[in-house]
């Protein structure tokens, strides 16, 4: 492989995991301040997962460029980018995932934070109709009576 092949497949390389870390940070970003209270917190946490994912695919990058894959520079350059196309990928997944359980854990710490849920009475003189959960079945604190039953559920 000649110099200029193996600069323009480095430039080409290093632009897609720029882009792709790019995609990561800003997205990553905004998904981990929903979950978080503080934003800069989220952004915190991303910024520290979009870095590992730099280094990790730019070193991968370093590594396939040593590698021989085709006789001449085009076919080469070609294989080498399709190599590092699916490694892009299969990071980016794992990235994505990282940031999923990180979001996860959040959740969980934000619920136990919060504590159980108190059970609420309501007033004397009101009526409390149930309503059915996400399954489509009611609570299970006894019978229902026929006209609060929603005709779309299981009785």
């Amino acid at each position: 492989m000649t110099t200029n092949a193996y600069l323009s497949f480095l430039a080409i390389g290093i632009a897609l995991v720029l882009v792709d870390g790019q995609i990561i940070y800003r997205s990553g970003r905004r998904y981990l301040e929903n979950s978080y209270g503080d934003p800069a917190a989220g952004a915190s946490m991303t910024r520290l997962v979009t870095v590992l994912f730099h280094l990790a695919t730019l070193g991968v990058l370093a590594l396939i460029s040593t590698v021989n894959l085709g006789g001449s520079d085009l076919p080469g350059v070609v294989g080498r980018i399709g190599v590092l196309l699916l490694i892009l990928a299969l990071a980016h997944a794992i990235t994505l995932g990282v940031l999923a359980r990180i979001r996860g854990e959040q959740e969980v710490e934000a619920v136990v934070q919060r504590g159980p849920r108190q059970r609420v009475e309501p007033e004397q003189g009101t009526t409390v109709t149930p309503v059915a959960g996400q399954d489509g079945r009611y609570p299970a604190a006894g019978p229902v009576p026929l006209e609060n039953r929603s005709p779309y559920t299981a009785p």
